[in-house]
């Protein structure tokens, strides 16, 4: 059975979303940064092992200790959902990573990227699956669904439309990139 980790670092809506799907992959565990951090709660809910690692300090030593804490689960992938960190280099070299952004990418990437759309008056957003590489939000698109922008639509309207459209999407996206993974 392959081995999947989940990166998160808040309120925990893509990783329920993940854990609580029909799947034929184990989830070793939850990686977050942010020890109050409500995703920790919805693991423990699901029996997924929480490791939790506040980042204080020296950022390179942080960046080493993922990569040994992640390495302990052997994953065949890690998932990024919601983890408000750029991976180090060495990280995305020695994993395969997929992250969730909510935008459709190339197009406004980064962490303001439902505000960025709004602001340059866009017709149309929605969500992308890619693969994390060394850049922002550069990695090669997986999947995408669009969401359309309404008159009405404000940062958090249009952030929950394309939240619900972004749980299935990672939920469908997962099971496809494993089946790929040698």
């Amino acid at each position: 059975m392959k081995k999947v980790v989940i990166l998160a670092s808040g309120s925990g809506t893509l990783a329920r979303a993940i854990f609580a799907a029909e799947k034929d992959y184990e989830i070793t565990a939850l990686i977050c940064d942010r020890p109050q951090a409500k995703v920790i709660e919805i693991a423990n809910e699901f029996g997924i092992k929480v490791e939790s690692l506040e980042l204080i300090g020296d950022r390179a030593k942080w960046d080493q200790e993922l990569l040994s804490l992640a390495s302990k689960h052997q994953p065949d992938l890690v998932v990024s959902a919601g983890f408000m960190r750029i991976l180090a280099p060495q990280f995305v070299q020695k994993f395969k990573v997929i992250n969730s952004h909510p935008a459709l990418l190339p197009l406004f990437p980064g962490a303001h990227a439902v505000r960025d759309a709004l602001a340059a008056g866009a017709i149309e957003t929605g969500t992308t699956i890619h693969w994390v590489d060394e850049g922002v939000d550069t990695g090669e698109v997986i999947a995408q669904e669009r969401v359309e922008i309404t008159p009405t639509d404000t940062v958090e309207s249009l952030h929950e439309r394309i939240k619900i459209i972004e749980r299935g999407l990672i939920v469908a996206t997962i099971p496809q990139v494993l089946a790929g993974l040698k």
